[in-house]
């Protein structure tokens, strides 16, 4: 029996992740929607986290040893605005990376489940 690979795996595995994760942020930290939300964060840590975290979401190993996304977003007052100026940087990010709209696509939906969680809904 074969089975399907993840999305982890059909982004490239870890190599992907540590090569769109950087640049992902570099994205978020020129954002005007977005970016004001990490002005105090040490950005190495948080990309250390977002690394993990969307290697286990997608379907990689789970070495994320972070809050859950209701309590790591609590007291944001993130909007359905704020989510999508994420998802759109990420996608941006996986294109300028040479992945597939498909498997864009795909990686969008796996997120989109934590919709709910990071605002607070």
């Amino acid at each position: 029996m074969n089975k399907q690979p993840t999305v982890f795996e059909k982004l490239g595995g870890q190599a992907a992740m540590h090569a769109a994760v950087p640049l992902f942020y570099k994205k978020v930290l020129a954002d005007d929607r977005v970016k004001h939300y990490f002005k105090n964060t040490n950005m190495e840590h948080q990309a250390k986290q977002q690394e993990d975290f969307l290697t286990m979401l997608l379907g990689g190993p789970n070495h994320y040893k972070g809050k859950n996304m209701a309590e790591a977003h609590k007291g944001m007052n993130l909007q359905n605005s704020h989510f999508d100026a994420i998802i759109e940087n990420l996608a941006a990010t996986l294109k300028e990376l040479g992945v597939s709209d498909q498997i864009i696509g795909e990686a969008a939906k796996v997120i989109e489940h934590t919709r709910k969680d990071c605002l607070g809904k």
